[in-house]
């Protein structure tokens, strides 16, 4: 069976608007997150967000995709141009089927939906279908960048919330060993607009403290909820033999293993699923949890959640059995971009033999047992593990290996 190896990476983040450029940031610990200004939030609860910083579409992308896009949509683009630059990939020469497409979403369409029910509503109520917007942009990401770059191949999007970006890299690695040369995917995400930001309070999930210094304490004993952000990954997806037929050599790792699974339903005294979906990758990726070298975890920020979270993490590995990491914190959490991003900060991990703090958390909970990375650490990192969960009960597990 075919390896399914990532050869070309592109990021945008609240840390930069290139790979480099957030990577550095992120081994500086800087915490990105601030108040936010892409709409008046002073009436919110909640504050405080992780912006792309001095994003202007136009400087990017032709000016005839501006009113065609939202801007997660401008961001994906700016990404999927990246991931490819970064291989030196020439999407004629793979074949008229031969590249693929298949992204995540799962909140970028608030922006496109409220600006789509602008306009509908100036026309009468009759004509407003939030359904409609919405499920024209979850297929407006995909659809771009194979317009953009002419793929012709398979193409998708899944929205499983913060697990699709783990979600996509498995049906990625699905196509290229079924005999795809190449696919595209990963996940560009946030809900930074007014329409957005009121679904997200609802949850009760969304931290209301107004410090970025304290508002995302994933694992520690304030933990009072999470900071959204916007931003997240795109990754060429190849198999060896398209590689090696390109003298392309492995630039960044292999999608060894993943697995997917689903919690029990509310009240029914079962245990999440997530340990499972953590067995189930390191089984698919043929190795122990000796291993694994690094956790990027999921990190909600929440008590209850990332109590779950240390549980299945002892139960695999032991109690500070391995080092775990949530870069995030600096960022906060993008929606189905956020795992995306998880997985280039593991592979840039590899590449470089370091580890990405967890930033703010002065205090981690000592009931969690965990070895909790707090400051950037020098590694020899083989092996990474990257665990995101979703709104409604989605577990994702990933291994990719250098």
């Amino acid at each position: 069976m075919t390896a399914a190896l990532i050869t070309g990476l592109g990021v945008v983040s609240p840390a930069g608007l290139d790979r480099e450029t957030h990577w550095a940031e992120t081994l500086a610990g800087r915490c990105v997150i601030g108040p936010i200004t892409r709409f008046d939030a002073s009436g919110y609860s909640s504050r405080l967000a992780g912006e792309v910083p001095a994003f202007e579409a136009r400087e990017h992308l032709p000016g005839r995709l501006i009113p065609q896009t939202d801007r997660m949509t401008q961001l994906a683009l700016l990404v999927a141009d990246a991931a490819l630059a970064d291989r030196e990939v020439d999407v004629a020469a793979m074949g008229e089927f031969g590249v693929g497409v298949v992204t995540a979403s799962s909140a970028g369409g608030f922006e496109f939906g409220h600006r789509e029910l602008e306009k509908l509503w100036s026309r009468g109520p009759e004509h407003v279908s939030a359904y409609q917007s919405f499920a024209w942009f979850y297929a407006v990401n995909t659809g771009q960048i194979s317009i953009r770059h002419g793929t012709r191949g398979p193409s998708g999007v899944l929205v499983t919330e913060q697990a699709g970006g783990l979600d996509v890299l498995g049906q990625a690695r699905r196509q290229v060993r079924d005999e795809l040369p190449m696919m595209i995917s990963g996940g560009v995400d946030g809900w930074l607009c007014p329409w957005g930001w009121v679904a997200h309070q609802a949850s009760g999930h969304l931290s209301r403290r107004t410090d970025p210094r304290s508002a995302y304490l994933p694992f520690s004993v304030d933990a009072a909820g999470y900071v959204p952000g916007e931003g997240g990954a795109l990754f060429v997806v190849e198999s060896a033999e398209s590689a090696r037929s390109r003298g392309a050599r492995p630039r960044y790792g292999v999608i060894a293993g993943y697995a997917a699974t689903f919690d029990p339903p509310p009240g029914s005294g079962r245990e999440p699923s997530l340990r499972r979906a953590i067995e189930a990758a390191l089984d698919d990726a043929r190795i122990a949890p000796t291993d694994v070298d690094v956790v990027f975890a999921d990190a909600v920020g929440l008590p209850e959640l990332d109590a779950a979270e240390a549980r299945a993490l002892a139960a695999v590995f032991g109690p500070y059995g391995v080092p775990v990491t949530a870069p995030k914190t600096m960022t906060g959490r993008l929606g189905a971009g956020g795992a995306a991003l998880d997985v280039a900060n593991a592979l840039l991990s590899i590449r470089d033999g370091v580890l990405p703090p967890t930033v703010n958390v002065s205090e981690p909970a000592p009931v969690h047992e965990l070895d909790l990375v707090r400051v950037t650490r020098e590694a020899r990192v083989r092996t990474a593990l990257v665990l995101a969960r979703g709104h409604g009960g989605f577990n994702s597990a990933l291994v990719v290996t250098a």
